[in-house]
C-alpha cells in the first residue's frame, strides 16, 4: 500500500489516500502529484486510482497502455507504464489469453 497523495503534500494515512502500487511505479512517481503531458508540455495531475475512472483515461492497444487524456498521457509517461519489460510481460500474457 502506498500513499496516493504524499504526506508532505497534505496526504494522510486514511484508506481513501492509500492504493496498491508496484514498487517500480511508486519509485517512478515518487512524491510527485503532477508530471508533464508529452503532447502539450503542460503540467498535469497524475491519475488518482481512488477517484478517477481507468476507462476514461487509458486504453490498451495490444500490450501498450495509451493515455486518452492529458492526465492519462502524463501518468503513462511518469510511471513509465510501457517500459520494455512490462510490454514483454503483457505480450506473453496476451499470447496465453491471460490479459487483459
Amino acid at each position: 500500500m502506498e500513499h496516493v497523495r504524499a504526506i508532505q503534500h497534505g496526504g494522510d494515512d486514511s484508506l481513501a489516500n492509500l492504493a496498491l502500487a508496484c514498487q517500480r511505479c511508486n519509485a517512478y512517481r515518487g512524491p510527485n502529484p503532477t508530471g508533464i503531458d508529452p503532447k502539450t508540455d503542460e503540467v498535469e495531475l497524475l491519475f488518482h486510482p481512488r477517484t478517477d475512472s481507468r476507462k476514461e483515461y487509458f486504453r490498451f492497444e495490444g500490450p501498450m497502455i495509451v493515455g486518452l487524456t492529458s492526465k492519462g498521457r502524463t501518468t503513462v509517461r511518469v510511471l513509465n507504464m510501457n517500459e520494455q519489460r512490462r510490454l514483454l510481460l503483457r505480450q506473453r500474457l496476451i499470447a496465453n489469453n491471460e490479459f487483459p
